[in-house]
């Protein structure tokens, strides 16, 4: 591609149409988002693109089609959702390469979608999981903790680095009592753990997923089945960690294994425990953080990977939360 620059106008022309095409986006709608995001104007003659406004501006949009081309020339397939992801990223830090975050495959799902790091705090995350036993995933709701950490769970399976996946969660009761809802105690603790099912069947065949549980393979259960038992060779989830107690947070550490690797994830902003109960990963990231081998990774709202609004609600609950202070 060719660039010529002046103090208001930058052009530059991709070599290949058909890439060029997948770049602007249909009626040219990617090209309309950087424009909107970096205050500038875009505009285009075939396949070259003329940025008219602010020279840093320019530049920060000129290197953003520069690298999402770069993208598709390595046959990553650009969304609107990674238009957004790389303004983002390029915005906070022009240095950045996203190829180094968004070709990092962590894994590919039976509908043969290719699940990646979409930020640098991902991309810290699973790089952190690979290199670490256990590691701590704590951040707000949105963010990946635990899809990307599910994601490596599967891939470790497949593998065959790891001879099952364990994933758990507290049953903490919010709103309902336990006794008070319909059912079984399997019944009742399911809905707890239904966030776990839909991301294991996001990723595998339902037939799949159906036959690694029924063969324990794949066992989901409330953090109290952990109780006295030794993990090995498993690759462990423990989801929802700020509602673990304690007394339970030491409980499912200490379950850990030989051959084993844990990957504990939540959001320390929701803790839905009984007033005066110290939340379990609260009291670890004030006691672990120490200790070789543990990895603690920090997500922001700016880590949010869901629909753009959601970054928008937890600001706006950071906000009053600082009035209430």
């Amino acid at each position: 591609m060719n660039a010529n620059c002046n103090e208001k106008q930058t052009q530059l022309t991709f070599p290949d149409i058909e890439l060029t095409r997948q770049l602007f986006g249909e009626h040219n709608s990617n090209l309309k988002k950087i424009a909107d995001a970096v205050d500038l104007s875009i505009h285009t003659r075939g396949n070259t693109v003329f940025i008219e406004g602010d020279p840093v501006a320019s530049s920060l949009a000129q290197k953003i089609l520069q690298q999402l081309y770069g993208l598709l020339e390595e046959q990553y397939p650009i969304y609107p959702n990674d238009v957004d992801y790389a303004i983002r990223l390029l915005s906070e830090d022009d240095r950045v390469e996203l190829k180094r975050i968004f070709l990092d495959t962590v894994y590919i799902t039976s509908k043969k979608r290719s699940i990646t790091p979409k930020s640098r705090a991902q991309k810290e995350y699973i790089d952190a999981i690979r290199n670490f036993d256990i590691v701590f995933g704590i951040g707000p709701a949105g963010t990946g903790k635990t899809y990307l950490a599910m994601a490596m769970a599967v891939a470790a399976l497949s593998k065959n680095l790891v001879n099952r996946i364990i994933l758990t969660r507290p049953a903490v009761e919010a709103g309902e009592a336990l006794g008070f809802l319909p059912g079984d105690l399997a019944e009742k603790i399911d809905p707890y753990l239904r966030p776990l099912y839909d991301a294991l069947h996001d990723m595998m065949q339902f037939e799949k997923v159906s036959n690694l549980l029924q063969q324990g393979i794949i066992e989901v259960a409330p953090i109290a089945f952990m109780r006295g038992r030794t993990l090995n060779d498993s690759f462990i989830i423990l989801d929802e960690a700020q509602n673990t107690t304690s007394e339970q947070m030491k409980m499912f550490l200490t379950r850990i294994g030989f051959s084993s690797k844990a990957v504990i994830t939540g959001d320390i902003t929701q803790i839905d425990l009984p007033a005066g109960r110290l939340s379990g990963l609260v009291e670890t990231k004030n006691i672990l953080q120490g200790i070789g081998g543990i990895k603690f990774v920090f997500f922001s709202k700016r880590d949010v990977v869901r629909h753009r609004l959601v970054q928008d609600i937890i600001r706006a609950y950071e906000e009053l939360e600082i009035s209430k202070k």
